[in-house]
C-alpha cells in the first residue's frame, strides 16, 4: 500500500484554510467556539451526506457534552454510528467517515449491528449511550438497540 501521509497532510492544510473551525484572534486571548445550534446544523447536513455515501448505515447519533448540553470551549462532538457490517477492525472504521466539514473536532465510534446488539447493558458506557445519545438517523429498519437496555 502506498504511503499517503503527504496527501493527507496536504488535504488537512487545505481543509484548515477553508474550514469554519474554532479560531483564536491574534489580538485577543479569547478562543471562540461555535454555538451548539451551528454544530447541530452542520451535523444534520453531514448526516444527509454520510447516509448517501454509506447506504449500510443503520443509526447515526451523538452523545457526550453536546447531547448533555454541557459543552464548552474545546468540546468535541462524539458520534456513534451503527452499520450493518464491516470488514475493518473497530479501531479503523472511523477512517471511512469524513468529518472534516464539521465545525468542531469529532470522535467517531462505528459499531456493526452484531456488536451493537451485543453491548453489555451492565457496562457504564452502554448505559450512558442509552441515556445520552441523540439519534439523528435511523434507516427505517426495526430498532437496533443494545439488548436488554
Amino acid at each position: 500500500m502506498p504511503n499517503r501521509a503527504q496527501d493527507w497532510f496536504n488535504q488537512a492544510e487545505s481543509d484548515l484554510r477553508h474550514a469554519d473551525m474554532p479560531v483564536r484572534s491574534l489580538s485577543s486571548s479569547v478562543l471562540k467556539w461555535p454555538e451548539p445550534a451551528t454544530v447541530r446544523q452542520a451535523l444534520q447536513r453531514w448526516v444527509k451526506e454520510a447516509v448517501r455515501l454509506h447506504p449500510d448505515a443503520l443509526l447515526i447519533g451523538y452523545f457526550g457534552s453536546y447531547a448533555r448540553a454541557d459543552w464548552g470551549v474545546g468540546s468535541d462532538l462524539d458520534l456513534v454510528i451503527v452499520v450493518e457490517s464491516s470488514d475493518l477492525p473497530f479501531e479503523r472504521r472511523s477512517t471511512e467517515w469524513d468529518t472534516t466539514s464539521l465545525p468542531v473536532p469529532v470522535d467517531v465510534l462505528v459499531y456493526t449491528r452484531a456488536e451493537w446488539e451485543a453491548l453489555d447493558p451492565a457496562r457504564r458506557f452502554t448505559r450512558m449511550l442509552k441515556h445520552e445519545t441523540v439519534w439523528l438517523y435511523s434507516a427505517g429498519r426495526p430498532a437496533v438497540t443494545p439488548a436488554a437496555l
